[in-house]
């Protein structure tokens, strides 16, 4: 029997003729058509206090095709369309199981364009991919090899609001494989000032890429708010220009992330890092910008599932864990930290550095859970990943 093999997304840009690119531009709207014609029927049935499942949605589709009002979308490929059927589908089963929102309507100018394709909408051969309704493969930038042998299960295209175009191939991949087992073990302390500060003593620099394009990102956005408001040309250029600037901020920012993270799970067995809730700590609009330059979500969820790919461990301790305060060789807590002290001296006479004291204390709270198992629970459900149980206050031995 053959061993389940790790899927995993490749993702390359590409460059369509004028006529994929219209192809593609139709199908993008008819997926957010349908998928928005669904979420509508399937609210009113909420209404009513009815549920609606995929299929009926199917059916539905099949009779809207009928009319002469949605004839276009006979006009694209049907799977794309089907399959935003099964992903308005798995939004509302993520709901039900209270895991996120009510699904939200899909914006023509806000959300995401996209499409996906299954087998029997693309044929791919010899390097070269063809979808339904094109005469041509597309002109794909193979940035990276494909596995050796892969033959791709889904194929998602997607434009970006910088108008870039990207296809992403999801594969097995032979390669993802369990690395050897290793006894270290590393705490992590993420900041502002240092990006990350381990348990070893190391601190990674934050490189702040959204402060180094902050000029170029103003100037664009000025432009853009010189535009009369509407859909002109010149409009849609400026906001194409500020688009641009993100695009090549979060692009860096990944890449320093993607990096990071590999080297953190192949030296390391066992991570421990703070269950952080970032989506409260940016409602602090003084830190705000920081923190979502700092990216601390995007760098836990790329811990996790790369954790879970080459079988490692991250464990997540609890927020209100006093890590700054206590004292990581003698254990005595500290009633108060302000955020101005780096550096402080504990009654037994040791002098630490405020975040690599912290990184320690993490390591070391982690591992008791990692080894007793006990205070354990999960916080939220991700791969890879388990959180540490609230900490009681710690005492002085008297």
């Amino acid at each position: 029997m053959r061993a389940t093999r790790e899927k995993r997304a490749f993702k390359y840009r590409f460059y369509p003729t004028d006529a994929q690119a219209a192809e593609l531009s139709r199908t993008f709207g008819c997926v957010r058509k349908v998928y928005n014609l669904a979420l509508a029927a399937r609210t009113e049935a909420w209404t009513r206090q009815e549920r609606v499942n995929y299929n009926q949605t199917s059916a539905m589709l099949t009779a809207w095709k009928k009319t002469e009002e949605l004839a276009y979308l006979n006009d694209v490929s049907s799977v794309p369309l089907q399959q935003a059927l099964r992903h308005l589908q798995l939004a509302f089963t993520h709901f039900f199981g209270k895991r996120a929102k009510y699904p939200r309507f899909k914006s023509r100018k806000k959300s995401r364009k996209s499409a996906e394709y299954t087998t029997s909408a693309f044929r791919f051969r010899g390097g070269r991919l063809t979808l339904a309704k094109m005469a041509q493969p597309l002109d794909i930038v193979w940035s990276r090899p494909l596995p050796e042998g892969a033959s791709p299960s889904t194929v998602t295209v997607s434009q970006d609001a910088a108008g870039r175009w990207f296809v992403s191939l999801l594969c097995e991949d032979p390669s993802v494989q369990p690395l050897p087992a290793t006894s270290a073990a590393v705490g992590i302390d993420v900041g502002l000032d240092h990006l990350l500060t381990l348990s070893t003593g190391e601190k990674v620099v934050n490189p702040r890429h959204e402060r180094r394009d902050r000029v170029r990102l103003a100037r664009a956005q000025r432009q853009l708010a010189r535009k009369a408001k509407g859909d002109g040309a010149n409009r849609a250029k400026a906001r194409r220009k500020v688009a641009k600037v993100y695009a090549r901020i979060a692009d860096r920012r990944r890449d320093h992330l993607h990096k990071l993270t590999t080297r953190l799970v192949r030296e390391n067995q066992t991570i421990v890092i703070e269950d952080l809730a970032v989506r409260n700590m940016v409602k602090n609009g003084s830190l705000a910008r920081a923190i979502s330059d700092a990216a601390w979500s995007e760098f836990r969820g790329m811990l996790e599932y790369k954790a879970r790919w080459y079988g490692r461990e991250v464990i997540a301790v609890d927020r209100w864990f006093p890590s700054s305060r206590l004292c990581s060789a003698c254990g005595t807590l500290r009633d108060e930290m302000p955020l101005h002290v780096r550096t402080w001296t504990c009654d037994c006479g040791t002098t630490h550095d405020r975040d690599v004291n912290a990184a320690r204390n993490i390591l070391a709270v982690g591992l008791t859970v990692s080894v007793c198992g006990a205070g354990v629970r999960p916080q939220r459900s991700t791969p890879g990943g388990q959180s540490a149980m609230k900490q009681k206050p710690l005492r002085r031995e008297p």
